[in-house]
């Protein structure tokens, strides 16, 4: 195959890939119907094992795409209306975002961070930063720190994969499985623990002996 072919495909890789990682991205954090840290993965694995993407620039376009969605979806918490909010709002517990906003409270731009990387954990954040009005000049500080370590994240399981494996196709389909494995796995124990804590709180419904 000539240099130029191989030019070629490359430039076109880069036209389809890097506005399918950000919207991809832009989606799943606005409307979480797109497993976004798999776009992730999967993008930095077809970066490491063929032409077509560039790692840091794979990282960048995840991080503004994942940044411009958690601002989005803090503006719609903090400026929409009700309607707007409970849209944001649809499948939390009540008892979780009270439990964040709380936390929210005393530590503040720690929670975003945190919310962002844990699974499950960046909604009620930015719903909690939205009740509260967090300011904005804190928010996109906090939130722009947030994306580029999850982007980092992510990145670095279709990293691995992409060096198991020499074939583009492979890498990319087993950086997607490992992240939702991996995102499994800290729901499980995510949900394990809010359970617990849950249990703890409830008074106890045993009588006198």
């Amino acid at each position: 195959m000539s240099t130029g072919t191989l030019a070629a495909g490359a430039t076109v890789g880069s036209a389809i890939g890097y506005p399918v990682l950000f919207g991809g991205v832009l989606l799943g954090s606005i409307v979480p119907v797109v497993p976004t840290g798999a776009v992730v993965g999967a993008g930095a694995a077809f970066a490491v094992t063929a032409d077509g993407l560039s790692l840091p620039l794979v990282l960048l376009v995840a991080t503004l795409a994942a940044w411009t969605g958690d601002v989005v979806t803090f503006a719609v918490c903090r400026s929409g209306g009700p309607a707007a909010v409970r849209w944001v709002a649809r499948g939390q517990h009540a008892e979780r975002i009270e439990e964040v906003r709380e936390q929210f409270r005393r530590h503040g731009w720690q929670i975003v961070v945190v919310g962002r990387l844990l699974p499950a954990g960046r909604i009620p954040v930015l719903l909690a930063a939205g009740a509260l009005a967090y300011p904005w000049r804190r928010l996109l500080p906090a939130s722009a720190l947030a994306a580029f370590l999850w982007a980092v994240a992510y990145a670095l399981l279709g990293v691995v994969s992409g060096g198991i494996f020499d074939s583009p196709l492979t890498a990319v389909l087993l950086a997607t499985v490992l992240v939702l494995v991996v995102g499994g796995v800290l729901n499980l124990v995510g949900a394990r623990r809010r359970r617990a804590r849950e249990s703890e709180r409830e008074p106890s419904r045993c009588g006198p002996a």
